[in-house]
């Protein structure tokens, strides 16, 4: 063996020592849950005091379409829905809607700025305030 082919297999070993100095254990990277992903789960979730997810979900689809967002896919079965804001900038929104007891239906919004998660409350008050309004406008037959 020569030099310059010593030399490449060190090189090789030594690339596969810092590789893997560089993986997670994804055991560790699951149970990695901070207090600030509890925080932000808690300002994507708003309980609901009905159980008519149907409704729930249209619901949902004209409050996204209100405040400007294209329903890109809508599940009845998965209870979910998911839009795309275009205004100068990307935002996209997945909100699904699923049981809570027997009396309550959990909605939870999920947003994205281009590929980074929103984690800013404003836009899921916002949403939730125009939500809130809709459900209660929806269960007083008002158009």
């Amino acid at each position: 063996m020569n030099a310059r082919t010593a030399i490449q297999c060190m090189l090789v070993v030594l690339l596969g020592f810092v590789s893997a100095g560089c993986q997670m254990d994804s055991r560790k990277q699951a149970l990695a849950t901070t207090e600030s992903q509890v925080a932000l789960r808690q300002i994507q979730t708003r309980a609901f005091d009905t159980t008519n997810r149907q409704l729930m979900l249209r619901t949902v689809i004209a409050t996204m379409q209100d405040l400007s967002f294209v329903i890109d896919k809508a599940d009845a079965t998965l209870g979910s829905v998911s839009g795309t804001k275009l205004d100068g900038y990307q935002l996209r929104m997945s909100v699904t809607v699923r049981p809570r007891g027997q009396t309550q239906l959990l909605v939870r919004a999920n947003a994205q700025y281009n590929i980074t998660p929103v984690e800013d409350p404003e836009p899921y008050q916002q949403f939730f305030t125009a939500l809130e309004k809709s459900v209660f406008l929806t269960a007083h037959n008002v158009d």
